[in-house]
């Protein structure tokens, strides 16, 4: 069936993407350049916003190359993209790991855009469009894939241990080749169907898609929810990693021998407890959806909005809560504080994606569905590489922030 061709080529293309999000922090932050060890978080900011500038400038020229060419071929441009980014990790050298993570922001365009576009273009070529809110939800593509990324923590932390933090990103690659394989034989190629326009060719333009989400309400509401949530997760995304490891440091330096006892914190772990928490959020959009509790308009994505604006909040406030009251008066209080914390806005996340999706299945038009999926991309990387620009300045409090400031406007 459909969802059987989608989903084996899906979980496989995220797999090899979770494979590489736990250790992102670590195997930048251990390259030197020359630079004092203390400035680690400025390069991996540099190196993070360099993929986000890379997917915003080439974001909608990559969709609508999909729309023009073929969805599944940008999916396998995507594998050999990834994969490449995905080498360039092992040098040491600064113009191969920005040339890699310019790569790799080319990449994720066509891996948030390229196969969503495909499934929705086989399902109106199908006569089965009905399907797609299932294939989104509970038994499917965002509930099986926190289930992936689950085991994508599990066998990072493993990677890493064998081979260091570059070991999970090496591992991906062979994801990528099975799932380029599995799309080269199972789909079928498809383009962008003819809007009323047309002249008889599928060859949308970004201003014909720009027009198309200016003269549609809807549309620009969706995908500005799209822009101002995900910049909020992305910025969440670099930030969980040093907030974590201090506060397990600081739980476990009681138990130290000695203060030159470092305690590693178990990232792969903690992303698997994150990916839990979003197959909880998915499975509640699930449930919601077969009891038919979410209106046609979607309007549990202001809701999940409003709900991710607490555990954010509670992020900020949480360092803080030892001195402004005995809520948190101990390590240990902080640190489950704040992992109480983390592990809500996570299961938002996981009721936000299949939420989103349905959205765009049902008002992102496929005459020009990947470069309006792209177009929104703009401002949320732009938002993001702001952030990044000035991460010593904002601190990861101010960070965190903007982050809530942006889920606010959402709403």
């Amino acid at each position: 069936s459909l969802q059987i061709r989608f989903l084996a080529v899906f979980w496989l293309l995220r797999m090899a993407d979770w494979l590489q999000g736990p250790y992102f922090y670590q195997v930048y932050a251990s390259k030197q350049f020359g630079a004092a060890a203390g400035s680690a978080m400025t390069w991996v900011s540099r190196l993070f916003l360099t993929g986000f500038a890379s997917t915003a400038l080439f974001g909608p020229l990559v969709g609508r190359l999909c729309d023009s060419y073929g969805r599944k071929a940008g999916t396998l441009a995507f594998t050999l993209l990834y994969s490449l980014g995905a080498y360039s990790t092992k040098s040491n050298l600064l113009g191969v790991l920005l040339a890699g993570r310019v790569l790799g922001g080319i990449g994720t365009s066509l891996l948030f855009s390229a196969p969503e576009a495909w499934l929705v273009g086989e399902a109106g070529r199908e006569g089965v469009e009905s399907s797609l809110g299932e294939t989104f939800g509970l038994v499917s593509a965002y509930a099986g894939d926190s289930i992936v990324a689950i085991l994508a923590g599990q066998i990072a932390g493993l990677a890493a241990s064998q081979r260091g933090p570059t070991g999970p990103f090496e591992v991906s690659v062979g994801f990528l080749i099975l799932g380029g394989l599995l799309s080269s034989l199972m789909w079928k190629e498809n383009v962008a169907s003819k809007s009323g326009g047309d002249d008889g060719k599928s060859n949308p333009t970004i201003r014909d898609a720009v027009k198309v989400v200016k003269d549609d309400p809807k549309i620009m509401l969706v995908g500005a929810m799209q822009a101002l949530f995900e910049s909020a997760m992305y910025i969440f995304v670099l930030n969980w990693p040093p907030v974590v490891s201090k506060a397990v440091g600081s739980y476990f330096a009681k138990f130290a021998k000695d203060s030159s006892t470092v305690v590693g914190t178990p990232y792969g772990t903690v992303f698997s407890c994150f990916m839990a928490c979003c197959l909880l959020g998915s499975t509640v959009f699930g449930q919601l959806t077969s009891s038919r509790r979410v209106d046609k308009d979607g309007k549990s994505t202001s809701i999940v909005s409003v709900l991710t604006s607490l555990p954010v909040i509670s992020t900020i406030l949480s360092p803080i809560k030892p001195l402004a009251s005995g809520l948190a008066s101990t390590p240990g209080s902080l640190l489950a504080v704040l992992m109480l914390s983390l592990f809500l806005f996570e299961s938002c996340v996981g009721m936000y994606f299949p939420t989103i999706g349905t959205l765009r299945s049902k008002y992102f038009p496929d005459s020009h569905r990947s470069v309006v999926m792209n177009l929104f991309g703009i401002p949320l990387n732009a938002l993001v590489v702001t952030v990044f620009l000035n991460i010593e300045r904002l601190g990861v409090e101010g960070a965190l922030g903007l982050s809530t400031t942006a889920l606010a406007v959402a709403t």
